[in-house]
């Protein structure tokens, strides 16, 4: 966290996708230009972006309030706060904050924790496999395993 607002043409919104970029302090900016530390303007923040996701960790949050510059960072990608951001279900989070703690889930674990049916089990499954949360079990049919994608 860092004192100090963006300037009004570069709403924080705009901080992961390409931005215009204003030094503040346009000497300080060119001498860390020229000592190799800045590549180029309005790439830093896509590059933060960029490296986050490289490492297999998710997305940082920026954000600005009260004249104050945030960024957030995520060390492990399997929480319930950055596995609500993609949209799962409460059931989808149960079943991978379970995988997170034992290792894997099956099938009927999944019907078992959520009280639902098996089709509903196999389905949500799939779209955690076809979301690349979860690899595709090695075998088929009862017992077969879920678990983590890295």
């Amino acid at each position: 966290m860092n004192e100090g607002k963006l300037p009004p043409e570069v709403p924080v919104e705009k901080l992961k996708t390409n931005h215009l970029s204003i030094p503040r302090n346009t000497l300080l900016a060119k001498i860390f230009y020229y000592a190799g530390f800045i590549e180029f303007w309005g790439h830093g923040t896509i590059k933060i972006v960029e490296n986050c996701i490289e490492q297999g960790l998710p997305e940082p949050d920026f954000k600005e309030e009260n004249g104050v510059m945030a960024v957030t960072f995520y060390k492990d990608k399997w929480n319930e706060e950055n596995l609500k951001k993609l949209g799962l279900n409460d059931r989808q989070i149960k079943a991978l904050m379970y995988v997170k703690k034992r290792g894997f889930i099956i099938n009927s674990k999944y019907q078992e924790i959520n009280d639902i049916g098996k089709t509903t089990a196999t389905e949500e499954l799939r779209k955690l496999v076809e979301m690349k949360l979860l690899t595709e079990p090695t075998s088929k049919g009862r017992g077969a395993k879920y678990e983590l994608k890295n």
